[in-house]
């Protein structure tokens, strides 16, 4: 049976280069985006020698327009099986303080490159009747943001297209699912906080290790929603039984600048 084959965004750190791993593990071909094609030429020949599958390299930064189709052009003709959107990044500050232009790159990455990529690739794994799509959102997608107020909105967006797009296409042999981390150890928060720093650090957080295992799980059980630990699902479900204004109040004590 051949093997299927895997684009993950975001491959060259953080919870990208984990999945990387565990699909790879599980006998996946690869195809990895990033910037970083060093990192990402690391990985693959670690994953070719470990694993014994083949791992193709795409230099592609997402914050440019053009890149999806690009990235779909360079792949014509290649069955992807399995749509990783991973890229992504945070920026923590007031709005009005942070660089207009680098949150709208923000939503480029965050939102429409994950949109573009989902339309040009979904269409041929429909046809096929087989395939899947994990977006990796986050739990800041269960509530509104204040002093990270467009990385929480975009996070929102992929939530409610995740689940729309899982019924869309129950009985079509596709599924979709989003991956809801909460607070992770990797470099996220070093880009976030380029501008500002908040004061309340979280306690504990969780490898990207296992964001990506318990990720994978969920994909491979077609679950709609995947929010790997029991701490992050409970804040998913704080909006449910809290006054929004208590929900904001809340988050913007969380994010609190120093």
């Amino acid at each position: 049976m051949t093997k299927e084959t895997v684009l993950i965004t975001g491959a060259s750190s953080g919870i990208g280069w984990e999945l990387a791993k565990v699909f790879a593990a599980g006998n996946s071909n690869l195809i990895l985006v990033a910037r970083n094609t060093t990192a990402m030429e690391k990985l693959a020949e670690e994953l070719r020698q470990q694993f014994s599958v083949q791992v193709e390299i795409l230099g592609c930064d997402l914050s440019q327009a053009t890149s999806p189709q690009w990235i779909f052009d360079r792949l014509q003709g290649r069955g992807v099986d399995v749509l990783v959107n991973n890229a992504g990044f945070g920026l923590h500050g007031g709005f009005a303080d942070l660089p207009l232009a680098r949150q709208l790159e923000m939503i480029q990455v965050n939102i429409a490159a994950l949109v573009a990529l989902t339309g040009l690739f979904l269409p041929g794994m429909i046809q096929r009747r087989r395939g899947g799509i994990l977006n990796v959102g986050s739990v800041a997608g269960f509530m509104p943001g204040p002093n990270m107020a467009v990385y929480f909105a975009t996070k929102a967006f992929v939530l409610s297209y995740s689940e729309a797009l899982h019924e869309e296409l129950r009985g079509t042999g596709v599924t979709v699912t989003d991956l809801c981390p909460g607070p992770t150890e990797t470099n996220f928060s070093m880009v976030a906080r380029a501008h500002h720093v908040r004061q309340l650090q979280v306690a504990r957080k969780m490898s990207a290790r296992e964001v990506a295992v318990v990720g994978l799980r969920d994909f491979r059980s077609a679950r709609c929603l995947s929010i790997p630990g029991w701490s992050n699902v409970f804040f998913s479900q704080l909006p449910r039984f809290n006054p929004r204004a208590w929900i904001r109040k809340a988050v913007l004590r969380v994010n609190r600048l120093k």
